[in-house]
């Protein structure tokens, strides 16, 4: 059972497989029920609609993102390790194939949703990790980042890239050695921009 033990979660994981096949407005809570191999009493038992499971799905989403996304600088360590982690922070969801397929399922109904989307952007404040980092890192002289937005979004961009928006379209999830390179490829990239004694 991908999303973890228990039948709320195996409702979840059937949710997140019918919404990416037929969309939300053409999703049934049969639907559900039968990709997620339980009775739609059982899905009626822990969500009371279509729309409270969706919501569900998309807090899910953001709790996982906020859990992983937590580094701050720290002025005593090298730039090049931290600037690593901070990109396997990002590497952590796009290797995990369940975030993916949330990730994938949820940008289908926000391309749909223009009042989704604006909420989405709101609730998924995970750049603000990279402004933050970028900043301090400018401000302690181990980075030239004056406009630590820009660097922040570049860093990401990186990574994306190569990890994230192909996986979107081709399902598949990048594996954790290619993931190694692409954050390693992004940190030497950055740094030949950004760095200090690293060009």
């Amino acid at each position: 059972m991908a999303l973890g033990a228990g039948k709320r979660a195996q409702i979840l994981d059937g949710a997140v497989q019918a919404f990416q096949e037929d969309g939300f407005a053409g999703t049934s809570m049969d639907r559900v029920a039968a990709r997620a191999q339980v009775s739609k009493r059982t899905v009626y038992n822990h969500f009371e609609s279509k729309e409270v499971l969706f919501r569900a799905i998309l807090d899910l989403m953001v709790e996982k993102v906020r859990h992983t996304l937590s580094l701050a600088y720290d002025s005593a360590r090298p730039i090049k390790e931290q600037l690593y982690e901070l990109g396997w922070t990002e590497g952590r969801l796009f290797v995990d194939p369940d975030f993916m397929r949330m990730a994938r399922m949820v940008i289908g109904e926000t391309m749909r949703d223009p009042i989704l989307a604006e909420e989405m952007n709101k609730r998924m404040e995970y750049k603000a990790v990279f402004h933050a980092f970028m900043e301090a890192a400018h401000a302690d002289g181990t980075l030239i980042a004056p406009n630590p937005t820009l660097a922040a979004e570049q860093f990401i961009g990186l990574l994306k890239t190569r990890g994230f928006w192909p996986v979107v379209f081709s399902g598949q999830a990048v594996d954790q050695d290619e993931m190694e390179d692409i954050v390693n490829d992004a940190v030497t990239l950055f740094l030949n921009t950004y760095g200090i004694g690293e060009r």
